[in-house]
């Protein structure tokens, strides 16, 4: 295990350059640079910035040079934790998205514990009381919870929180504790901006896992093997958790992989809607103002998390599941 462990690692070294460098590719393809999308916004606002002046800024930061050249000089940098200077904030890149990664993780990490604690009860129950009234009604609420986008969720919190029980809502702290010291208020306070914004990214990857538990279990309680278990006389509790829950577990952990990139893409209008300071709002902002080296950065750590979970999913699953050995 511990050499297939270390082959995945390895594995992805390749893959995230692979990764970079098309993202950094992509980020290159509109016409113009930064410095062409700052003489436009100057240009709207009455202002304006002459196009010998943009040159020399070009030239300042190594924007006339060849994309090959450009990419060499970020990459270069990533074993000393450079990841390139973002022009529109002045500073350097992971300074200026340390926090908003982690909270993103944060943020993440707390919407997958959701997921997996509602989907698998939710799961279990329906597939063991098939075609039931709680049965039919928590099916209604999945196919709800797949319909409704999440910034939708997040609006309707927003008139609930906000104006209905006239909470603060807004951002990942209430204004009197954003400049207070620690103290278990402040940390209750953050908990309880970040709880709603956790449940509103994992409503629809809730349902879509309950769906997947439920269909599991019913293919899982026709075999025969549990059809066995039955005439042994074992109490259907235990036939249920041994043998159904245990198989039914494996799309399930699939799935839960693959759910990160959602995630991490509803976030970016969750964000933008509650203002709480995940990584959306500020590489939506890097996109649209052509800076390379964050919009890149995030497109490369949204890669290594996708490929991180989806190693940790295949450790989960041999480790649930015996039948599945890693040579």
């Amino acid at each position: 295990m511990i050499a297939y462990i270390i082959r995945r690692l390895l594995g992805m070294i390749p893959m995230m350059f692979l990764i970079s460098f098309i993202s950094f590719g992509i980020i290159q393809l509109p016409k113009g640079d930064y410095f062409t999308t700052l003489q436009a916004v100057q240009g709207t606002s009455g202002g304006g910035m002459s196009d010998d002046t943009a040159d020399l800024l070009r030239e300042r930061y190594g924007l006339d040079k060849p994309f090959l050249t450009q990419y060499y000089k970020w990459v270069t940098g990533f074993p000393k934790g450079d990841f390139g200077y973002s022009y529109e904030w002045s500073e350097d890149v992971w300074p200026l998205i340390d926090s908003r990664v982690s909270y993103t993780l944060l943020l993440g990490g707390i919407s997958i514990l959701i997921m997996i604690v509602m989907a698998i009860p939710i799961g279990i129950y329906s597939a063991t009381h098939q075609y039931s009234i709680g049965d039919t009604l928590l099916s209604a609420l999945a196919y709800l919870g797949l319909s409704i986008p999440g910034f939708l969720l997040a609006l309707i919190w927003l008139y609930v929180g906000g104006i209905v029980l006239d909470l603060e809502v807004l951002g990942d702290q209430s204004i009197e504790y954003a400049n207070a010291p620690a103290s278990f208020d402040k940390t209750l306070d953050y908990i309880m901006h970040l709880i709603p914004a956790a449940i509103i990214l994992a409503l629809a990857s809730t349902a879509q896992l309950v769906r997947i538990m439920r269909s599991g279990m019913l293919d899982t309680l026709n075999q025969q093997y549990v059809t066995t278990a039955r005439a042994k006389g074992l109490k259907e509790k235990v036939v249920i958790n041994k043998y159904v829950v245990r198989s039914a577990l494996n799309p399930v952990i699939s799935v839960v992989a693959l759910e990160i990139p959602k995630i991490i893409s509803s976030s970016i209008l969750i964000g933008q809607v509650l203002s709480v300071p995940t990584t959306g709002p500020l590489f939506l902002r890097s996109l649209r103002s052509q800076d390379p080296f964050v919009a890149g950065t995030f497109l490369m750590l949204m890669s290594l998390m996708l490929l991180i979970a989806n190693l940790i999913a295949d450790l989960v699953l041999a480790w649930v599941d015996p039948r599945i050995a890693y040579n």
